[in-house]
């Protein structure tokens, strides 16, 4: 299938490693030129080399922490002036700590309002006036806006308000030909969720291959996804073959969610 995508100018926040690595990449094979966004510089100019090394993109690393204003409207403009425009924005970034209610600070919740929600409302506010007819938006949520997760309420709250941005969005945006989605990824094979494993097996007393094979066994394809399973259902989102979704959110978890 020709998902519509070569030539056409991509913007992928958090792109260095893991989900919006997976996303740039399935882009970028695609034929799609993509700007590609980290606040770490190394890792970003690596993941950058990686693609033009493996399938000869044409991709443009950037510095961007998306937790300031003035990184994400520098990473825009200098996306726009070199690559003359912008066709598909995916607005992702790390995930917020997780902990109890009880122990969670104020700084910890403004830190993680900046980090997940702000920053999406950043990212659109900055890509509109470059965004045209066919132009599509896509966000990274988490199973959490669905079924929270323990441990993972400030995750669970300012995702929840992407996923309400998203449906926002959408309504007002119609109009003027622009598509904004929203995927959720389920047990992806990435550092974060390693990182978390790890975090309940300390707390069960489990080890970390233990607690995995528990969650394996709770995804009825009985295998963690990867971040190439991700990345396509990203790409198809984000092109013009889906071009009568907006408003939707898709779940890419292997039908590990049995909420209906």
């Amino acid at each position: 299938m020709d998902l519509g995508l070569q030539g056409k100018v991509a913007l992928v926040s958090g792109a260095s490693k893991g989900l919006g690595f997976g996303v740039a990449r399935a882009l970028a094979a695609e034929g799609a030129r993509v700007s590609m966004c980290s606040r770490d510089q190394d890792g970003i100019a690596s993941a950058a080399a990686r693609l033009r090394e493996a399938i000869g993109a044409e991709v443009m690393p950037v510095v961007c922490d998306v937790t300031k204003a003035q990184d994400i409207q520098n990473w825009i403009e200098t996306s726009v002036a070199a690559l003359g425009k912008i066709d598909a924005l995916l607005i992702n970034a790390g995930g917020p700590p997780g902990g109890l209610f009880k122990d969670t600070t104020e700084a910890q919740w403004q830190a993680a309002f900046e980090l997940t929600l702000l920053s999406a409302v950043r990212m659109v506010r900055a890509a509109l006036p470059h965004l045209n007819q066919g132009s599509a938006i896509l966000t990274i949520t988490s199973s959490s806006i669905k079924e929270p997760i323990e441990r993972l309420g400030l995750s669970t709250v300012m995702r929840s308000g992407v996923a309400g941005l998203v449906k926002t969005l959408a309504d007002e945006l119609a109009g003027d030909g622009i598509r904004v989605n929203n995927l959720i990824p389920g047990r992806i094979d990435t550092d974060r969720v390693a990182q978390l494993d790890a975090a309940v097996a300390q707390r069960s007393g489990k080890t970390v291959e233990q607690v995995r094979a528990e969650s394996i066994a709770r995804i009825p394809l009985k295998r963690l996804g990867t971040i190439d399973d991700f990345g396509s259902a990203a790409a198809y989102l984000l092109s013009p073959a889906a071009a009568y979704i907006t408003g939707a959110t898709l779940r890419v978890d292997g039908g590990m969610m049995r909420s209906i």
